[in-house]
């Protein structure tokens, strides 16, 4: 699985972040190069859940989970998302503690050199990691690039802040930057832990709804009178979507089940083989025809009005609609 082996990059990339930060703090002496060493840590455990947790879900449905072990990886980004906000938060009182004795800075110059390459690194996996995250559909990913994407931006504003400290030479501000780093793992904690949680709960995810009906009215049939309760519930890289098509009435269990398959194609060729759909089909009613657009129609009640243009607003409601 392509997700799990990316993953095992990510620790050996996590790795040597921590021995490259270690050796900036050794050289300089930098609270605040320290407090970025020390939440490299947290990628090391973050990354080892992970790869847990992805070999976890990538175990097949069985009796027990017939939907998958997929929601593992939710759990695993939910515990990374934490480690990260409590160690922002011991951090932080540490650094306000040392306020009073604030200490000299060494060799900034080199480790100034050592942060800029870390800070680099850091955005290049992030951004690798969360692109891959989202084009195979695994939670932890997009965690982890998030958590590495937002190392890097602290980064560069830490190396913004040691420039200062390098001219002014005004110590305490070492322990200020280490402070505001910390305040911003707190909220990359928060935000990973609540993004984490909405999978858990199975809330709607709106952007891929969205996508979803895009690819939907693109690819519209004639047939397809209407489209209603649709919803998404995601399992690991595994997407489950199921919802209610309105076809005509006096289709037969095999033209029905035609129409079915299609509308299948349509979501699978757009989000690949990660879809299990459920497809309910119901039979049209006369007040239907008014935004039914087959032509070939000996049972029309009424008028073509138009067609409902599907949106996140009408598709996911548990009702058919016969009016514009």
């Amino acid at each position: 699985m392509e997700s799990f082996q990316i993953q095992k990059k990510v620790l050996a990339f996590s790795v040597f972040q921590f021995l490259l930060k270690m050796l900036a703090w050794y050289l300089t002496g930098s609270l605040a190069i320290l407090t970025d060493g020390l939440e490299s840590i947290i990628n090391i455990i973050g990354s080892i859940a992970g790869l847990a947790a992805l070999w976890y879900a990538m175990l097949p449905k069985d009796r027990n989970h017939p939907y998958g072990h997929g929601k593992i990886e939710f759990l695993s980004a939910s515990f990374e998302g934490m480690l990260i906000a409590i160690t922002g938060v011991i951090i932080f009182y540490q650094s306000y503690l040392s306020l009073g004795n604030p200490k000299p800075v060494h060799k900034l110059d080199l480790g100034l050199g050592l942060v800029a390459l870390s800070g680099w690194l850091n955005y290049y996996a992030g951004v690798y990691a969360m692109k891959r995250g989202k084009i195979v559909g695994s939670q932890q990913l997009v965690a982890t690039g998030k958590h590495l994407r937002a190392d890097a931006y602290s980064t560069l504003a830490m190396f913004a802040g040691l420039i200062v400290l390098y001219f002014s030479q005004w110590w305490l501000l070492d322990n200020l930057i280490a402070m505001l780093f910390c305040l911003f793992l707190v909220y990359t904690g928060y935000t990973i832990l609540r993004d984490a949680m909405g999978g858990i709960l199975d809330e709607a995810d709106e952007a891929l709804l969205n996508d979803v009906i895009a690819s939907l009215e693109a690819h519209r049939r004639e047939n397809w009178v209407d489209l209603h309760n649709l919803r998404i519930i995601k399992y690991g890289s595994l997407l489950h979507l199921d919802c209610h098509l309105t076809v005509p009435w006096y289709f037969n269990v095999h033209q029905a089940h035609n129409e079915v398959e299609a509308l299948e194609g349509a979501v699978k060729d757009h989000f690949g083989t990660v879809v299990e759909l459920f497809v309910h089909t119901d039979g049209c009613l006369p007040y239907s025809c008014a935004i039914c657009s087959k032509t070939a129609c000996n049972e029309r009640k009424q008028d073509f009005a138009g067609s409902l243009t599907w949106n996140l607003e009408n598709i996911s409601k548990n009702e058919k609609h016969g009016k514009l």
